[in-house]
């Protein structure tokens, strides 16, 4: 139970106005809100509130447990699972009250619910104490679970025993879980005040205490959606319940569904196919009992584990996926299903007040989007939709022969589709804050939707909606949750699904709750209202809601899933039982051709053969199965367990079969898993049936490599076994044979230790047992020929120095740094390379000189490249891969110049754009300027890439862009190490034209931008505009025509305003305006507040923006793609 002290600050003030006390009444909190779903921003609340609003009378005297409710479908009394519930305790001897006692239990929502009552102190620092009640509910208090939350709003009362005087009553709303799973008020009522028996709260020392709770389906605990609603809910993946919920709502859409499952998918690919991961989710959502997975579908989209944890917005993913059903549908038997179901056609109109000029055009929408802020319901939305425009003034409509005419624009309706989707525009761009925020107002929505008022003509079906679906978001422009409100066979029987939760609800809980503007009342959620509503037309509600049968589904998608499904459970039962077994890694000879470097194979690299066996089969049932399996012979195959020795090297090691056969497998390899092993077979070119014994105690298996001094080249040459007493000369003939020499070829015998230790073998004439260091199974032994006339021209003339130069070689990955996604081209170099030698070998793979290569480490926290190498690095490729493990792949970036580096060391690298006098042509320069160089530098540089053109001035300019406003000219003298790109501010090279470079008396720059509609919606190319004091704007205008070379029509509807601190002012031009330099002027402000210099006014043109780009609500958002 969690309680507060008066001076927590998190505590609201509630007061009874019946009663008259002086200490606080505090709601119950317990400190931190402890959120159990990611996406939930929710709040625990509690009002004061006199009136209980009549929801449930005291005419009848409810004991405990009792219930009541007034749900729309009659509940049984006992059905533990229903959505409300009102029950009483009563506390006898109440004055003699000492400690917490608790009521029975009553179950709403399959969850056990409790009165919580004890007296409570309040201690005050400048008064008495007071004693008071404290009156909470408790949810689910004896649980030890964790994982469980339940959603709730109550009515807490204390019932009248007198007439004539009222209940008390205080409501909540919280989330209940484990770790607050009881909320209420700490000083409900002051204890005086409760056994004044005036006051009509007790009679005979008894106290009844009432609770009214209407609770939402649990998260967390066995709740079966579809045992109480008939229908599953989907998982959610992290912060994925935005399309859950529009999954629901498609999947609820039938004709939509059956034409899903009708298209052809029977060759797609299982984890690239967005056709049949919807088809999958539709028909486990139709079939299946338990909620629903999404992660296959998410696949096939195409998305990362990120994108599963980044909200997006419905309205653009409907639109998305909209999209990519109908392009999928292309060519199908099901073709044209979309635009049948959610198109609906509109016409926009342009009409000439007194002349007898028109035009229109039919537009195709599969949705409409209708303004929320300032409307009161959906209707005023319309309205405001189809609100016509008027063109007059400077906005005169062009109209051809009749010239400009004043005319009327608009948009009104041919058609209405048969299924009807309206995006509320709940988040707006605010310019004070410059984030979108979102609006809460209330917005009403009918169920029944008449739109035969926003028609051209009435269509041959009235244009009656009935509301199928409401999407609901709860919080703010950062996130939120989302759930929808579905009535699935449009009968008004209402069910929410809530992720993975479904639950029946009322009609007035899926529609008025979600109007919005509900933020004084406790029965709705803060910031939880529509978001996007869908209606079915009346005339064809049957033909879109048409039942969906397994007939319906093609035979082979049937199967196929099925057969998926069976797949899955024997994964899972693999997984499940995957401690019952163990792996064999079997290695052959065949795994070692073609390794060179220490040991038989490379781990990483080597090619096996996995066997999975019982961890209690015996050794000899083991290699039974290996030996069925490879079709071969038990007397034809030997196995050799290998082990990992003292000297970190990896060899083959003697097994006693014999006596190890019977015992458990799992036992014989001492719980290694997987387990390795060489398995030693006949010789497939021999006429040997079967491998010949070996003696345990005098021979040994050695393995021979042949080293090619001439190709530096090292490979495998078989195994052997021999005496272990033999001289090291007899085997001579042996390795020739093998490596198909003359029997008499001189030899160079190696012993391969360990990495960077090989031994020559120097006394030949000695037994094996004595020349090999501790000789043993799995020993190998490196040759080469003696006979070679090897000049100082090789590299490595012998085994001894191969070796050593491959302890020090690596695989380095070397990236393009310009390009992200570059996967990179991989070269084996030494850890002994310097600086130059890893150029030349970076510059002969890519083709160019290696002076014009520039790297950089990778970074040691995370990958990506890291800070840049110079040129004369003295330190060797093992230092600078310093921070990488051993066996991690090393990485190196780089990125090729137009200048050579050390030249490049010693300059300032610089982005800015070139922009030539016509505005249109805009380069991007990469410029070199020198580190401590100034603006006048970097120009100099610039020219040297810019081409002169006819009437040149031979001048350039530095420029300060933001947000497509110019900010100042840089004056050449800055250094460019105070010169810092960031965010939205970038730097321009532009020329000076020859009539700027010396200004006359009078004469002045100003900066011009474009924008629409408001300061801050700035779009396209600034730039500079000579003007002169008391010129008439009138020849201002036509500068600016000229130079930005727009059509005379085009450039009538252009509007002027003089912008300061994002305050338009329009320029009215039938009042002849001249320039006046004073008002082009910065106005500084004297206050002690004034932190920077104030914004300069600038001259915007205000016109369309040709290419709007769609804002983000979520500034994190990224835009949703499908990628399949």
């Amino acid at each position: 139970m969690n309680h507060v002290t008066q001076n927590d600050k998190s505590n609201q003030l509630l007061r009874h106005n019946d009663i008259q006390q002086n200490d606080e009444e505090m709601m119950d909190t317990a400190g931190d809100d402890n959120t159990v779903r990611t996406d939930d921003i929710i709040t625990s609340l509690n009002i004061d509130g006199n009136d209980d609003k009549n929801r449930h009378k005291d005419e009848t005297k409810l004991l405990n447990g009792d219930s009541g409710g007034n749900q729309d479908e009659a509940m049984d009394e006992e059905d533990e699972a229903r959505s409300e519930a009102t029950f009483r305790f009563k506390i006898e001897n109440f004055s003699k009250l000492r400690d917490t006692t608790l009521s029975p239990p009553t179950y709403v929502r399959n969850l056990p619910w409790k009165i919580m009552a004890m007296p409570r102190t309040n201690q005050a620092h400048d008064r008495q104490p007071t004693k008071s009640l404290g009156f909470f509910l408790q949810c689910n208090g004896e649980s030890d679970s964790t994982t469980w939350s339940c959603n709730a709003t109550a009515e807490l009362r204390i019932i009248s025993q007198k007439e004539s005087i009222e209940n008390i009553c205080r409501k909540i709303q919280h989330i209940f879980y484990s770790k607050e799973n009881d909320w209420g008020f700490s000083h409900f009522l002051g204890w005086n005040d409760i056994l004044d028996p005036d006051k009509g709260h007790i009679k005979d020392d008894a106290v009844i205490l009432e609770v009214w709770v209407s609770a939402d389906a649990p998260h967390g605990v066995s709740w079966d959606s579809k045992k109480h609603t008939g229908y599953v809910g989907l998982k959610n993946q992290g912060a994925t319940c935005y399309m859950n919920s529009l999954l629901q709502t498609l999947f609820f859409t039938n004709q939509l569904r059956k034409a899903v499952y009708q298209m052809p998918t029977e060759s797609d690919d299982s984890s690239k196919s967005v056709a049949l991961a919807l088809q999958r989710v539709f028909y486990e959502l139709q079939f299946s009992d338990k909620p629903v997975g999404t992660k296959k579908l998410t696949k096939s989209f195409g998305w990362e584990t990120l994108d599963s944890f980044m909200q997006h917005d419905v309205q653009e993913l409907c639109r998305v996926l909209v999209d990519n059903m109908e392009s999928k549908m292309k060519g199908t038997c099901v073709e044209g299903t979309i635009p049948r179901l959610f198109e609906g056609k509109m016409i926009s109109f342009i009409r000439c007040k007194h002349v007898d000029c028109s035009s229109s055009r039919i537009e195709p929408f599969y949705d409409i989007q209708l303004n929320v802020k300032g409307k009161k319901n959906i209707y005023e939305s319309f309205k405001d939709y189809i609100a016509v425009e008027s063109l007059e003034g400077e906005n005169k409509y062009d109209a051809g022969d009749f010239g400009l005419q004043e005319a009327e624009k608009g948009i009104t309706f041919e058609s209405f589709p048969p299924v009807l989707h309206l995006h509320l525009l709940r988040f707006q761009y605010d310019p004070l804050t410059d984030t979108n925020v979102k609006i809460n107002d209330r917005f009403e929505f009918p169920e029944k939707l008449n739109l035969e008022d926003f028609l051209q003509k009435a269509e041959t079906t009235p244009a009656n909606y009935t509301l199928h679906a409401v999407l609901v978001h709860s919080g703010d422009n950062h996130g939120g949750h989302y759930v929808v409100f579905i009535n699935p066979k449009g009968d008004g029987k209402w069910c929410k699904f809530d992720d993975d939760v479904v639950s029946r609800c009322t009609k007035m809980e899926a529609i008025d709750h979600n109007f919005g503007g509900n933020d004084e009342d406790v029965t709705v959620k803060h910031c939880t209202n529509a978001y996007m509503l869908v209606y079915i037309r009346d005339s064809v509600i049957n033909e879109v809601l048409q039942m969906v049968t397994e007939e319906d589904i093609p035979e082979q998608l049937i199967e196929r899933l099925h057969e998926e499904k069976r797949q899955e459970t024997l994964r899972r039962k693999e997984r499940n039982e995957a401690h019952l077994f163990m792996n064999i890694n079997v290695f052959t000879e065949d795994s070692f051709m073609g390794h060179k470097g220490n040991d038989l194979y490379d781990p990483e690299k080597a090619i096996y053969k996995v066997f999975k066996v019982r961890k209690q089969n015996t050794l000899s049932e083991a290699i039974q199965l290996i030996a069925e399996q490879m079709k071969y012979p038990l007397n034809s195959m030997r196995i050799w367990p290998i082990i990992s020795r003292a000297n970190e090297t990896l060899r083959p090691s003697l097994l006693d079969f014999d006596s190890e056969c019977n015992r458990q497998v799992n036992d014989v390899c001492e719980g290694q898993n997987p387990w390795n092993i060489f398995l030693e077979l006949t010789e497939s070119d021999s006429d040997m049936q079967s491998l010949p014994s070996v003696d345990k105690e005098s021979d040994v298996l050695l393995f021979f490599k042949l080293y090619d001094p001439k190709n530096n080249f090292i490979s495998y040459c078989g195994h052997g076994h021999l005496p272990a007493a033999a001289k090291t000369r007899d085997i001579i003939p042996i390795l020739n044979s093998k490596a198909g020499y003359p029997s008499d070829t001189p030899l160079e015998l190696y012993e391969e230790v360990k990495p960077n230790l090989v031994e020559r073998i120097e006394d030949l004439d000695a037994p094996l047992n004595k020349v090999l260091d501790e000789l043993m199974d799995g020993d190998i032994i490196v040759f080469q020929r003696a006979d070679f006339n090897l000049g100082p021209e090789c590299e490595l003339p012998n085994v001894k120095e191969y070796f050593k130069d491959l302890f020090f070689r690596v695989e380095v990955t070397f990236c393009d740094k310009t390009n992200p996604t570059d996967a990179g081209f991989t070269i084996e170099l030494s850890l002994k390379m310097n600086y130059e030698q890893i150029a030349n070998a970076v510059a002969q793979r890519l083709g160019t000189d290696p002076y014009l290569i520039q790297f950089f480490k990778n970074q040691s926290y995370r990958d990506g490249p890291g800070g840049p190498l110079r040129c004369n690095y003295d330190g060797t490729l093992k230092d600078i891969l310093i921070f990488y493990k051993p066996r991690q792949p090393k990485k190196i970036y780089y990125q090729q110049l137009t200048i050579r580096i050390n030249e490049l060391e010693n300059k300032k690298p610089f982005k800015c754009v070139w922009v030539n006098s016509k505005l249109k042509e805009e380069k991007e320069l990469q410029l070199y300027p020198n580190k401590n160089g100034t603006v006048h530098d970097l120009l100099d540089e610039a020219k040297k890439q810019i081409e002169s053109v006819d009437d040149w001035s031979g001048k350039l300019r530095l420029l300060e862009v933001t947000s497509y406003k110019i900010q100042q000219i840089l004056a050449e003298d800055i250094l460019l190490e105070c010169l810092n790109p960031t965010g939205s501010k970038s730097y321009r090279i532009e020329e000076t034209p020859k009539d700027e470079i010396r200004m006359e008396t009078g004469e002045f720059l100003v900066p011009v931008a474009h924008f629409h509609k408001e300061a801050y919606q700035t779009f396209g190319v600034p730039f500079l505009l000579k003007l002169k004091h008391k010129e008439p704007f009138t020849a201002v205008k036509d500068r600016i025509q000229k130079k930005l070379d727009i059509p005379e029509k085009e450039f009538e509807k252009y509007k002027f305003a003089l912008v300061t601190a994002g305050r338009i002012q329009y320029i009215n031009e039938d009042n002849e305006y001249v320039i006046n330099k004073e008002d082009f002027h910065v106005h500084t402000i004297n206050s002690p507040i004034q932190t920077s210099s104030p914004p300069k006014p600038w001259l915007g043109l205000e016109h369309i923006n040709k290419a709007p780009k769609r804002s983000r609500y979520n500034y994190l958002e990224k835009a949703i793609k499908i990628h399949n």
